[in-house]
């Protein structure tokens, strides 16, 4: 499995602790051969796309795990459902150029926040909510991840996206050749891609694997203090848990 090395694939997604600026340090630390490779919190999949781009991932089993069922949800249907995505996200980039933060404000509060309500409405588990994303949603997940501050995807306590706009230029929403790569690299023979919590993730795990566990940072102190990724947050008492199912694996 190698990419070419004239068109490095990048990671879809900006992902607050995303490590791409890290990744030549990270690299030093790569084992040198492996059979499976795992990622119990991938977010943007920043040493996913490295691996890849190096041709380290050949014949290796993959698998890429995120408990945040937007996440995989969008994963899910950029990976099967990728022109209509670009579509959706190509209508977004020409109503962001008109109207700016005023088109992010409606796309976050009108359209966003009340689709993800109705469909966590209409399902069962985060299981159902991810697979039935929609490219729409996938769509305004992506619009609102490259022109929000930060990049971040923070939920507040009721569950709602609640990030604001960012103070951008000329934000690249919609790159089209981006989006197919990505696409393309999450259809692989060999990629899985799953919503399961990092217990389950790890406890599959076993000798050969190299697994890159890149959790929700515990934090410094009460101003740095960053983990709602999902409604819930990442709590102490899961650090702890990571620790032991780490130590079990």
């Amino acid at each position: 499995m190698r990419a070419s090395t004239s068109s490095p694939v990048r990671p879809l997604l900006k992902w607050a602790g995303g490590k791409r600026q890290l990744l030549p340090v990270l690299a030093e630390h790569y084992p040198a051969s492996f059979s499976r490779y795992v990622e119990p919190f991938v977010g943007s999949g920043a040493v996913f796309f490295d691996l890849l781009n190096a041709g380290r991932l050949a014949r290796c089993q993959i698998h890429l795990c995120d408990v945040n069922p937007d996440l995989i949800g969008c994963y899910w249907t950029v990976r099967d459902r990728t022109d209509d995505v670009i579509r959706e996200l190509s209508a977004l980039a020409r109503e962001y150029r008109r109207s700016g933060s005023e088109c992010y404000y409606d796309v976050r509060d009108r359209r966003f926040n009340p689709s993800r309500a109705d469909l966590q409405s209409q399902s069962s588990s985060p299981s159902e909510v991810a697979s039935r994303y929609t490219p729409e949603l996938a769509a305004m997940l992506i619009f609102l991840n490259r022109t929000g501050f930060n990049g971040l995807f923070r939920l507040n306590r009721r569950g709602g996206f609640n990030v604001p706009a960012g103070r951008y230029t000329d934000p690249r929403i919609c790159d089209e050749a981006h989006i197919r790569a990505v696409g393309s690299a999450l259809r692989r023979p060999r990629v899985s891609i799953r919503l399961s919590p990092f217990h389950e993730t790890l406890a599959d795990c076993t000798r050969g694997d190299f697994v890159y566990c890149d959790p929700p940072y515990a934090p410094l102190s009460r101003t740095s203090n960053f983990a709602h990724y999902t409604a819930d947050g990442f709590t102490s008492f899961d650090q702890l848990r990571l620790q032991r199912a780490v130590v079990a694996a």
